[in-house]
């Protein structure tokens, strides 16, 4: 792992600055996501992002082992990050799920395993359990208890860090204030962005070592059910298109430059081949130290 283009967690390991992040709608087919995986660790990116709940990892991990295999990449130089669901919050379900993932990517460990989201809710009806209303059933789990049973996943060895993600200041003290507390998360992984630049969250991370990582970097995903459609879109922002003009990049470049250069561990989305290559090119390359 290039230690130029890497950032040091509070448990002594490292995790790749840029990372390739591979959420996508329901209507996008897996076998996509398999191939922009594959062109993204071919291009250069070692840090490749999903989670349970995006239901890829069984793809995303074909991809990982193609690209083991045809000797482009060794696995302890590729950085894997998945998540723990929010239906899995309870302390007995944690491991059982980890181990899950692992099956579907047929790897032996992850990099690092966050809790997903800081809401609990009730296991056995799907990811997206709700009541006859349509309204989420929520689930009574002390976070806490949760972050006890990720510390046995590390010790186990199943995952070499943790962390969270979506967890707000309160929440985060919750957890580093636990008594007994073995091992804090190591970052938080949230929405950042330039409309939404996370400046106090990121100032308290700094103050107690704790990474923060950035996804939406180009922006709030545009599903139908979590944004107004009428939104601004980040990418045709007046300032950002000026600064793409004016030094010949893109806005996308631009967006990701201002959270790099903030120390946020960033992750860019794309599933076309000429954006991912350039996204990895002008963000991270070999002779350029982001975080100094």
């Amino acid at each position: 792992m290039n230690p130029n283009c890497s950032a040091e967690l509070s448990d002594g390991h490292r995790i790749p600055v840029l990372g390739f992040g591979t959420f996508a709608p329901e209507e996008v087919p897996k076998s996509l996501v398999k191939e922009a995986t594959k062109i993204a660790i071919g291009a250069g990116f070692r840090h490749i992002d999903s989670a349970y709940f995006y239901q890829n990892e069984e793809e995303v991990g074909l991809a990982i082992r193609s690209k083991i295999a045809d000797g482009t990449v060794k696995r302890e130089d590729t950085f894997y990050t998945s998540k723990l669901p929010s239906i899995c919050h309870r302390p007995e379900l944690v491991q059982p799920c980890l181990e899950e993932s692992l099956k579907k990517l047929q790897l032996d460990y992850v990099d690092l395993y966050l809790i997903h989201f800081p809401v609990s809710l009730k296991p056995g009806n799907g990811l997206h359990p709700t009541d006859e209303n349509g309204q989420l059933l929520l689930d009574t789990v002390d976070l806490r208890d949760t972050w006890e049973a990720m510390e046995k996943c590390k010790d186990a060895g199943l995952a070499k860090s943790i962390g969270v993600s979506n967890f707000n200041r309160r929440q985060l003290e919750m957890i580093l204030n636990k008594p007994g507390l073995k091992y804090k998360p190591v970052c938080n992984q949230v929405e950042c962005h330039p409309y939404l630049n996370q400046s106090k969250l990121l100032d308290y991370c700094k103050s107690k070592d704790i990474v923060l990582v950035a996804y939406g970097a180009l922006g709030t995903q545009r599903c139908k059910p979590w944004i107004n459609e009428n939104a601004p879109y980040l990418l045709e922002d007046p300032v950002l298109c000026a600064m793409a003009e004016k030094h010949k990049q893109t806005a996308a470049l631009i967006s990701l430059w201002c959270l790099l250069q903030r120390g946020i561990v960033t992750l860019a989305k794309s599933f076309n081949e000429k954006r991912i290559k350039e996204n990895m090119k002008y963000c991270c390359p070999p002779q350029l130290s982001i975080f100094g």
